[in-house]
């Protein structure tokens, strides 16, 4: 992935074999705090660590769970979004705290506890029905998405 400088609040990325995506980085709008976002999977081997890595155990992956919790996020703002609007993340701090097997259901909740000019900061967790298994925080911004070649 390469990132180009261009004029201000514009972001290039270009992906291999895919061709440029452009975003336009949006001004800050309020989102009330304490806006929240669920997002849930059932624990299925693909969202194991012994499906990258025959030699580790099948339980859930950390990519996995923030995954989740950038998914929990999304939904807290897509409420907010403009038409042609998404919002994408652009910082994760979070601590995988405990093991999670193979049928369990994993939750994740986002809580908008700050915002930081265009940056929101989320509080987010997982839970898998019996304890809670992850935490941190996830920031999102908004942009503009537009495909082209």
């Amino acid at each position: 992935m390469k990132i180009f400088a261009v004029p201000l609040f514009t972001l290039f990325l270009c992906v291999e074999g895919l061709g440029f995506f452009r975003y336009i980085l949006c001004m800050a709008k309020p989102v009330p705090l304490g806006t929240r976002g669920t997002f849930e999977e059932k624990v299925e081997h693909q969202h194991t660590l012994n499906h990258h890595n025959k030699a580790l155990p099948p339980i859930y992956s950390t990519p996995n769970m923030i995954g989740l919790m950038e998914q929990a996020a999304f939904v807290a703002m897509a409420p907010f979004c403009d038409p042609g609007e998404i919002s994408v993340g652009t910082a994760i701090n979070i601590e995988h705290r405990a093991a999670t097997g193979l049928g369990a259901r994993v939750k994740a909740e986002a809580v908008l506890e700050s915002q930081n000019g265009r940056f929101y900061v989320f509080r987010v967790t997982a839970h898998n029905g019996e304890k809670e298994i992850g935490r941190g925080t996830v920031t999102r911004t908004f942009v503009k998405a537009a495909i082209g070649s």
